[in-house]
C-alpha cells in the first residue's frame, strides 16, 4: 500500500497525504490538483483508458458475472465432458444472462466459440470441439462477457483427476505467479514489476514465462491499453487509480516458446510439446491498492 508520505501517484511532486490522500469517512476528501488532469494525459501520451467511477461499477458487475459463469462451466469439467459441451454451458448460461460472449466472432479469422478450452500443451486460444477430457489432463477455461457495454475477462484451470508432476508444476506456479504480481499492485508502481514479479518465481521454480501473449487493459473494450507483460520488461508507465487491466500469466514446463495452429489460426502450442497452465484476473487500481473484480476463487 501506498505510504502517507510517498510521491503521490499522479505526478504532482506532492507528498500522497497532501495530494490524494482521502481523508477519514465522513469528510469531505481533499480538492485533486487541478493542474494534471490524469484522464487526458493517460489517454493521449498511452492510449490508456482511466475509468470513472459509474464505469468501474458496470465493469465490477461484468467481471462478477464472468466469474459466475466461469465457476459454472468449471464445475462440470470432468472426465468424459468435452469442451464443446463446455463451451455450450457458457454460451447457454451468457444469453440468459442477457449478456454476449466476447470472444465469440472476436478477431480475424474470427473466434468460433465462447469460451477458450486449452488443454495440456495448449498454451491458449485452444477451440472447443468434440475432444473428451481424460484421466490426467488439465485444462484452462477462458470466458470474458460483455454486460450493459462492459467487459470482464477472467480463466482458471482445471484438473482431470490425478495428473503428472510436471502439470501439477505449472498449474501451481501459474497462480502463484498471478497472486504474486497482483500483490505489488499499487499506485506509483510501474508496469514492468508485474512482470518482474511473475518471471522472478517461474524461473525459481524451473518454468517458464511465454513472451508471445500478454495481458491488457480491459473494461470498456475487450482490449486497451497498456499491454501487461508477463516477463522482464522496461516499461516504465506508473500504475495509477482507474486503471482496469488483465494478468493472465501463460506458464510452461519447457521452453517459453510456442507455435499457433497453421489450420485454425489460433490455437498455440508449447514448441516442446510440454504443458502450459494460466490463471487470469481483472485488476482495478484503487486510490490506496487495488481491487480483483473477478471473483473466482481456487
Amino acid at each position: 500500500m501506498i505510504g502517507r508520505n510517498d510521491p503521490c501517484w499522479c505526478g504532482s511532486g506532492k507528498k500522497w497525504k497532501k495530494c490524494h490522500f482521502p481523508e477519514e469517512s465522513g469528510k469531505k476528501e481533499i480538492v485533486r490538483s487541478p493542474l494534471i488532469d490524469l484522464k487526458q494525459q493517460y489517454y493521449k501520451k498511452y492510449h490508456i483508458l482511466l475509468k470513472t467511477p459509474e464505469q468501474i461499477a458496470g465493469i465490477r458487475e461484468s467481471c462478477r458475472l464472468a466469474s459466475k459463469i466461469l465457476d459454472e462451466v468449471c464445475k462440470i469439467a470432468k472426465e468424459g465432458v468435452t469442451t464443446l459441451e463446455l463451451n455450450d454451458l457458457a454460451h447457454q448460461l451468457t444469453l440468459e444472462s442477457k449478456a454476449i460472449a466476447a470472444s465469440l466472432h472476436y478477431g480475424s479469422p474470427p473466434f468460433p466459440k465462447s469460451i477458450c478450452t486449452s488443454l495440456n500443451d495448449v498454451i491458449c486460444h485452444g477451440i472447443p470441439d468434440k475432444t473428451k477430457l481424460k484421466e490426467g489432463d488439465i485444462v484452462n477455461v477462458d470466458y470474458a462477457c460483455i454486460l450493459n457495454g462492459y467487459y470482464g475477462d477472467c480463466s482458471r484451470m482445471v484438473t482431470i483427476g490425478q495428473i503428472s508432476p510436471d502439470k501439477q508444476l505449472v498449474v501451481d506456479v501459474a497462480y502463484e505467479c498471478l497472486m504474486r504480481s497482483i500483490a505489488v499492485l499499487k499506485p506509483g508502481v510501474p508496469v514492468s514489476a508485474i512482470g518482474e514479479a511473475i518471471e522472478n518465481h517461474a524461473h525459481a521454480k524451473g518454468c517458464s514465462v511465454v513472451n508471445q501473449f500478454v495481458g491488457h487493459g480491459v473494461g470498456l473494450e475487450y482490449h486497451e491499453g497498456p499491454q501487461i507483460p508477463h516477463y522482464k520488461n522496461s516499461i516504465s508507465i506508473p500504475l495509477v487509480p482507474g486503471m482496469t487491466f488483465t494478468i493472465e500469466p501463460m506458464i510452461n514446463a519447457g521452453v517459453r516458446e510456442g507455435y499457433i495452429d497453421p489450420i485454425d489460426k489460433w490455437t498455440a502450442r508449447t514448441k516442446d510439446g510440454k504443458p502450459s497452465a494460466q490463471w487470469e484476473h481483472t485488476i482495478l487500481i484503487t486510490d490506496t491498492g487495488h481491487e480483483v473484480l473477478t471473483t473466482w476463487k481456487r
